[in-house]
């Protein structure tokens, strides 16, 4: 939780969002910037590969909505 909210409150997030707002589709659900994010806090939870952003994915209440791993791995 202490990851999500420093990147939050940093403007990490929103910044990753703005920057990457090219290469979102019109018709998409998940925001890029929060795919890296997702990704990059499940790196810091200790997860070594793109499917390991399941572990966020086990915790809705706490990173809210994480994209899929096939949405995930076309991403990166």
């Amino acid at each position: 939780m202490l990851l999500t909210r420093a990147a939050l409150v940093s403007g990490l997030a929103a910044g990753l969002s703005g920057v990457l707002s090219p290469w979102r589709k019109p018709f998409a659900v998940h925001d890029p910037g929060k795919i890296i994010m997702d990704l990059a806090i499940s790196l810091a939870l200790g997860g070594d590969c793109l499917a390991d952003v399941g572990l966020l994915r086990a915790e809705p209440a706490v990173y809210g909505r994480v994209a899929s791993d096939p949405t995930v791995s076309r991403r990166a």
